[in-house]
């Protein structure tokens, strides 16, 4: 047995049922939307930032960033310049998650002294991890990259102005440098997209 639906059994057409009660309400259709471009992805910018206070110290909520952004899957490098003790140096780096070096001077004590009352021995120990964040902050091997106390290790002697300055204004544009520490030269602030002033200490 076979059956077939008349013309006015046959399920009718939502968009004849939507158009006839427009008409019905004396109101009309929509225009056609045009079609929209795809979107346009663009590649990330990374920042320099600044976040400095008027003692020594003030590192600790920087780390706390730095380590929950290797967590989650960045490639992080955390130097400090003047924070030695440890007698670590750029071949003992201390690897965590995974994806965060920590990187500290191979010297005997914290620096606060200038360079020149140091022996040679020193200074080289602080220009080896510069040589190492410069080497991985211009090959693009980074995610982000901390700096502390360079603008004091600057104001020491230990480290060149104008050759920090030379990397940084050539860092590639997907690398989120943050600096930290009391001593902020002024071409670093000129550099700086974001600065962050702690002005109550401990």
């Amino acid at each position: 047995m076979t059956a077939s639906l008349s013309s006015s059994h046959r399920p009718l057409d939502p968009s004849s049922v939507e158009r006839r009660a427009l008409e019905r309400a004396g109101l009309r259709p929509l225009p056609p939307v045009p079609p929209r471009p795809p979107l346009h992805l663009v590649a990330p910018e990374g920042q320099l930032q600044v976040h400095t206070a008027p003692y020594r110290g003030s590192f600790s909520t920087v780390f706390s960033q730095a380590l929950r952004a290797a967590g989650l899957g960045s490639r992080v490098m955390v130097v400090q310049f003047l924070k030695g003790g440890v007698d670590q140096g750029p071949e003992r780096r201390l690897s965590l998650c995974g994806r965060l070096d920590w990187l500290r001077p191979a010297v005997p004590g914290c620096l606060g002294e200038p360079a020149e009352s140091q022996q040679p021995a020193v200074k080289n120990a602080v220009e080896a991890l510069w040589q190492v964040c410069r080497d991985s902050l211009l090959a693009a091997e980074l995610d982000q990259l901390v700096l502390d106390e360079l603008g004091l290790a600057i104001a020491l002697g230990y480290l060149k102005e104008e050759e920090v300055k030379a990397a940084l204004q050539r860092r590639p544009g997907s690398v989120d440098v943050i600096v930290t520490g009391p001593a902020i030269p002024e071409f670093l602030m000129g550099l700086a997209d974001q600065v962050t002033e702690l002005r109550r200490g401990f």
